[in-house]
């Protein structure tokens, strides 16, 4: 190996380690949202804050475990059309897809870990809640119910 090959080795293990580093000790905003569901009752979430384009594009990769009434979610910032995925997430998850007011439009339960496959939105939203798969169902979450507090994480 020459001199310059070893230099060029180590500046990219550097590289690497630095965005090992930044990737594992990323920490989201956190805070609390509660969905109404289409019944009235209602259901406190503890979510995580991904609203940079690098937190969405991290998401809830590489996690192994989730508590049952914790998530995680996108806020795209304007209402469009979204579509998610799920590599490198070896959970199944409940995707919900949420209008600007709040209201669940669909629901893409139980999605497929490690898949690269294209999950729309099916309609312009703002925000995704992902979710331990089968919880929406769990909970009598379905397309109706309304986020009512949390869309967005405290100041």
């Amino acid at each position: 190996m020459t001199s310059l090959s070893k230099g060029a080795f180590g500046a990219l293990f550097f590289i690497l380690a630095c965005l090992s580093i930044s990737a594992a000790s990323a920490a989201f905003k956190t805070g609390q949202a509660m969905i109404q569901d289409t019944s009235g009752g209602r259901h406190v979430l503890q979510l995580e804050y991904a609203l940079s384009a690098s937190e969405r594009a991290q998401g809830l990769m590489n996690r192994k475990t989730l508590p049952p009434d914790h998530g995680m979610i996108f806020d795209f910032g304007e209402s469009r059309e979204v579509m998610m995925w799920m590599k490198n997430t070896p959970l199944p998850l409940d995707m919900l897809f949420i209008d600007e007011k709040g209201v669940i439009r669909h629901i893409a339960a139980n999605t497929t870990p490690f898949s690269e496959d294209i999950i729309p939105s099916s309609g312009s939203v703002r925000y995704v809640i992902e979710l331990n798969g089968g919880r929406a169902a769990a909970l009598g979450i379905q397309p109706g119910s309304r986020v009512v507090e949390g869309l967005v994480p405290p100041q």
